[in-house]
């Protein structure tokens, strides 16, 4: 698809990008699946090419362009599989915190590395026993002279096995609320901070998942990201973007899905014809084809709005609900017309699949989303 707001530069950078992943990844991907991880030399390749986080300024080390490019590379990831969805969330999600709320010193320091691969970032933000809840997290952070000690546990951290620098969601202040949430950037190495096991995963298997421990772990001050107590402020201010991404996935996904069942029951027969000729198959592919049509519509006005800056979260929380929704009941329909050998994991639809459902979780489940809809039409 071509939205509206792009140019021929953009058709130029968006061939360059999938030439490079379809000689780069997609021969590679059912490997990284069965590794669990997609390797080091891949994200060092990334870098070196220019494809993280391009938004960041040429100060430090980035091209200094616009969100545009950033939708372009993400689409191209989420052609290729899923799984590489930590590379997004290192592009779109956890670098702009960075360069939002870091201090000069800070940008000067993790920006450039962020770029190139030498850094990957991850964001901890869940844990075992909150997960949509965060004003509940239980990860408290006291301030002793120079350091904070921090104590808590952290799940389903998305690039937990790769990254190096990690924005962990902390209480600095337990009697406040919301309001005693601060943020604070963990690097590998520091004292107290461990990774646990590699989490398994029903789909998603290249992308690494694992939890992370904190005992009296000694993060200096200078690494509080912003102003202390005002980490939740952070979260919300960043939660538009992440669930624009999310929606964004899901609705590539929702392409490639249509994209390869209709080649598959043109090519399919069964008592004689394709099984493309049916009524059954007619109708269900007509579904899904207007489906895609208005979810590419709506996605496309709010990509135009957020780059101009607009507030537009209960729109994004309904495009994150509804795509998300909309591509694994497709994942469904597009199985089942592949018949058996939907079924088989040589076929894309099986990954897709397996992959999809986790899209109505993150990033806020699909009821935080009702819930923040219902609130925001006056309920």
């Amino acid at each position: 698809m071509r939205y509206s707001f792009e140019t021929e530069e953009h058709d130029v950078f968006r061939k360059t990008v999938r030439k490079f992943l379809q000689k780069h990844a997609e021969p590679y991907i059912d490997t990284w699946e069965k590794e669990k991880r997609v390797p080091l030399a891949f994200w060092h390749t990334l870098g070196e090419m220019g494809y993280l986080c391009p938004q960041v300024a040429e100060t430090y080390g980035g091209l200094g362009l616009d969100f545009s490019y950033n939708v372009v590379i993400a689409e191209e990831l989420e052609r290729i599989a899923s799984s590489l969805i930590g590379i997004g969330l290192h592009n779109d999600i956890v670098v702009p915190y960075i360069e939002s709320f870091g201090t000069e010193a800070q940008k000067e320091r993790w920006l450039p590395k962020c770029v190139t691969g030498e850094i990957i970032t991850a964001i901890a933000m869940t844990e075992p026993g909150t997960g949509s809840d965060l004003a509940a997290i239980q990860t408290v952070a006291k301030k002793e002279g120079e350091y904070y000690i921090v104590n808590g546990q952290k799940t389903f951290i998305t690039n937990g096995i790769h990254s190096n620098v990690v924005i962990v969601v902390v209480k600095t202040d337990v009697n406040a609320g919301h309001k005693g949430i601060s943020l604070l950037v963990v690097e590998e190495g520091m004292e107290g901070f461990t990774r646990g096991r590699q989490l398994e995963k029903v789909g998603l298997h290249a992308q690494d998942t694992a939890e992370l421990y904190f005992e009296d772990c000694r993060v200096p001050v200078g690494n509080l990201l912003g102003e202390e107590g005002k980490g939740f402020y952070y979260l919300m201010n960043k939660l538009q973007q992440e669930r624009l991404v999310a929606a964004l996935g899901a609705q590539i996904a929702a392409e490639d899905m249509y994209d390869t069942t209709l080649e598959y029951v043109k090519t399919r027969t069964a008592f004689g014809r394709p099984i493309g000729t049916f009524q059954n198959t007619q109708f269900k592919m007509a579904e899904m084809a207007t489906q895609i049509e208005i979810g590419k519509t709506f996605l496309e006005s709010l990509l135009v709005a957020h780059m101009a800056g607009k507030d537009i979260v209960t729109k994004v929380s309904m495009a994150k609900y509804w795509i998300t929704e909309n591509a694994r009941q497709m994942a469904a329909q597009c199985m089942q017309l592949h018949g058996g050998y939907g079924y088989m994991e040589e076929y894309k639809i099986a990954r897709r699949y397996r992959d999809i459902p986790v899209a109505s979780i993150y990033a806020g489940t699909n009821e935080i989303m009702k819930t923040i809809i219902a609130k925001n039409i006056g309920l």
